[in-house]
């Protein structure tokens, strides 16, 4: 790719209107990579100890990932493309919604950890490692993305904030600002015996059903530990020798052939279904969530 549709909105970075006609470059974002990399995305989010304990802790059933997998899946999924991909309206529906389940997330008292699912700091991480689970995704099969289509994805990234309770004038206002940010956040990572042992069995595929676990656990957490930067796998104890090595090169081999011999509609046939789900719910006044 070589060059980026200009994006005509001016004015703050998280107000760019209808998204009718989103640039044709954002759909490249969707790919095999962005699925391969989701769980290592999951255990970024859930490295700030508050928001571990919050999911870890979480009684909200709904949204419970070992009750729930498939739902889960389809209500981040879908998040993240209504964020990207969708309408103001429909951006403003799922943002109530993700809103009315995060008043139920709150530590009780007397805990050793405090957190709200309506703190915004907390809500900016998590917007934060999705953005950058999506530009790295992008890089792991087309290398870095070039300055302009950084910037599109960038502003268009901020919906993924702002839909989290999250003040617009919180999302660092350029890339620039967003690297400070993000370098500051990632020193302050820490994972407790409970939430380490959430995510751990989490990245061995813990909410599947056997023998799912047994047979590709090893391999899960193989794939996970390469995508995740070098701070998280050692917070969370994820072994990265020669062999978890060999089995993530083999892993981003398959999604650059799959990815090179796939039509974009067909790529993207998978996350335009989690869309018009969404959509339907929403415009049916539906359960969304």
């Amino acid at each position: 790719m070589t060059s980026v549709t200009s994006d005509a909105t001016t004015g703050p970075i998280t107000h760019l209107g209808p998204s009718g006609n989103v640039p044709k470059e954002l759909h490249d974002l969707l790919t095999p990579a962005t699925v391969s990399l989701a769980g290592a995305n999951i255990i970024m989010q859930l490295a700030q100890l508050p928001v571990g304990r919050g999911v870890a802790e979480s009684k909200v059933d709904s949204g419970n990932l070992y009750k729930h997998p498939i739902k889960r899946a389809r209500t981040t999924f879908g998040y993240v493309m209504v964020a990207v991909f969708g309408t103001d309206d429909e951006r403003a529906a799922l943002a109530d919604a993700v809103t009315e389940v995060h008043r139920q997330v709150r530590s009780g008292p007397g805990e050793a950890v405090r957190y709200t699912a309506l703190d915004p700091k907390l809500q900016l991480w998590v917007a934060a490692c999705i953005y950058r689970g999506i530009e790295d995704g992008y890089a792991l099969l087309y290398g870095p993305p070039p300055p302009e289509l950084r910037d599109l994805i960038y502003r268009h990234g901020a919906r993924l904030a702002t839909m989290l309770q999250v003040p617009a004038e919180m999302w660092p206002p350029d890339r620039a600002a967003f690297e400070v940010y993000w370098s500051e956040a990632e020193a302050s990572i820490e994972m407790d015996e409970v939430t380490r042992a959430y995510l751990y069995d989490f990245a061995s595929l813990g909410f599947l059903p056997a023998p799912v676990p047994k047979v590709f656990g090893w391999l899960h957490r193989a794939i996970t530990a390469g995508f995740l930067p070098a701070a998280f796998r050692r917070e969370l104890g994820l072994a990265w020798g020669p062999r978890e090595q060999r089995a993530f090169a083999l892993n981003r081999r398959f999604l650059l052939v799959a990815n090179a011999v796939t039509p974009r509609p067909l790529r993207a046939l998978p996350f335009d279904a989690y869309l018009w789900d969404m959509r339907r719910r929403i415009r049916n006044g539906r359960n969304i969530l």
